[in-house]
């Protein structure tokens, strides 16, 4: 679906965000993306993605993004936000096993919210992109129980710095 947007360059300058794993799935037959953040595992639904989008699937993002953080919270001015983003790079995938690992479960969760809402019209899909970011994750190297965080904390955090 992207092909010809993905860049054979890799810049070395990721910015502040880091990288953005996306990944497609369907809701009723309709390709829907999500896109989960590196360093915080910080997730972003775009629902009803076609072809004819991906012109302007920076501006798409960088909305859906700023509307999950204020649904989440999040409260930070667009403007400082599109300056960190800045523009958007499709790199071919870099075999993070641990970073799609982590997207299948969610995954597999939003599986059994998609059953209760049955088509993607009816899908709150700002709640359930906040359903994932609020479940408990571990992003640490050691394994002790306050090591656990939410996806929320670590993007407030983030932004915040």
């Amino acid at each position: 679906m992207i092909r010809r947007l993905i860049a054979t360059e890799q810049s070395s300058d990721q910015g502040k965000l880091g990288k953005w794993k996306a990944t497609v799935f369907y809701v009723s037959r309709k390709k829907c993306w999500l896109l989960t953040n590196g360093f915080t595992k910080y997730n972003v639904i775009l629902p009803d993605i076609k072809s004819s989008d991906l012109g302007d699937i920076e501006s798409i993002f960088k909305n859906a993004f700023f509307s999950q953080l204020v649904y989440d919270k999040i409260f930070i001015d667009y403007e400082y936000l599109d300056d960190l983003i800045g523009g958007l790079d499709f790199l071919p995938s870099d075999g993070d096993r641990s970073l799609t690992g982590f997207q299948n479960q969610r995954l597999y969760e939003l599986d059994w919210w998609k059953n209760e809402f049955v088509t993607l019209e009816h899908m709150p899909i700002l709640d359930l992109a906040s359903r994932m970011n609020s479940s408990p994750i571990h992003i640490e190297k050691s394994y002790q129980m306050s090591d656990y965080t939410r996806s929320i904390q670590e993007m407030k955090k983030l932004l915040m710095k």
